[in-house]
């Protein structure tokens, strides 16, 4: 929002995709193979056979290589009322264009299983609880 200041200015209207109109070609949102983090937060994740079996609540960066290691999907729950927080290795997940959406090659009953934790948890604080993450969606270390 352009506040008072001289030669401040707006890059695009709120909710836009346009690339900045500077024309320095700088995304905002999203380009054909970049997309920002609040577009992702929010997008549904379904498993193979097209079931929605949650939405990605946040990911996690590695801090060094800069590359997302997991997505945390939201699972359950009414209203953010017990709602379960499932990270999933970023390496498991493909994005389809036709459900717009990621998908996992997981079924609820094995997603009732593995890791997980509640809202007001931090399991990444454990050093090993990325290695636990990998070892049951069987994928190499994210990290």
């Amino acid at each position: 929002m352009p506040t008072e200041l001289p030669n401040e200015r707006s890059f695009r209207d709120p909710g836009s995709m346009a690339l900045d109109p500077a024309g320095e070609g700088i995304a905002v949102d999203e380009t054909r193979r970049l997309i920002a983090s609040n577009k992702v937060e929010g997008t549904a994740v379904y498993n193979r056979t097209g079931e929605q079996l949650g939405t990605v609540f946040n990911f996690m960066v590695d801090k060094v290589s800069g590359q997302v290691a997991y997505v945390v999907m939201s699972f359950g729950g009414f209203l953010g009322m017990g709602e379960s927080y499932h990270p999933l290795p970023w390496k498991a997940l493909t994005y389809d264009t036709r459900l717009e959406g990621y998908v996992v090659e997981i079924d609820k009953d094995r997603l009732a299983n593995a890791p997980s934790h509640g809202r007001e948890e931090d399991p990444f604080v454990d050093d090993e609880y990325g290695a636990k993450v990998d070892a049951y969606y069987r994928t190499a270390p994210s990290s």
